[in-house]
């Protein structure tokens, strides 16, 4: 097997609450700085929100993975993925996150299945797991039909 090599660049600046940076992929650009939940200036997106924006992005394409193939019919998902850190501000810790995913034009009466594929994807996806091996618990939530 193959090693895969993946790289972002940032750039930070500011002190205190005027902290922010730029992360750049792939000729694409975020703009992030602490949330202002967190006393931060809250420009942009927050470290928090990045990980679990990662997090829900692998847990997305490998879940059409699952329905597609459990043959489960869906016209698309959409993922609303909840982080939640405890131990603010002293021994911040991400202690859960919970994808909670929708299928549209997927079959109601198929909703065991639909489940099945939810936890799977949650299972096979590399990056949720990596951060859950980090003693972050991380769950599929509501599964839900529009």
């Amino acid at each position: 097997m193959a090693d895969l090599s993946f790289f972002v660049d940032a750039t930070a600046k500011g002190t205190g609450k005027d902290r922010e940076g730029v992360i750049s992929v792939d000729g694409h650009s975020v703009r992030f700085s602490t949330p202002a939940s967190m006393g931060g200036k809250g420009a942009g997106a927050s470290p928090e929100t990045l990980l679990i924006s990662a997090v829900t992005a692998c847990y997305s394409l490998t879940l059409l993975y699952y329905l597609q193939k459990r043959r489960l019919p869906c016209t698309e998902i959409a993922v609303r993925t909840e982080g939640v850190v405890t131990g603010f501000p002293q021994h911040d810790k991400y202690a859960r996150i919970i994808v909670n995913p929708v299928f549209r034009g997927g079959n109601v009466a198929q909703r065991n299945e639909y489940q099945a594929a939810a936890v799977d994807a949650r299972d096979h996806c590399f990056i949720g797991q990596t951060v859950a091996a980090g003693g972050t618990s991380y769950v599929v939530g509501d599964v839900s039909f529009s």
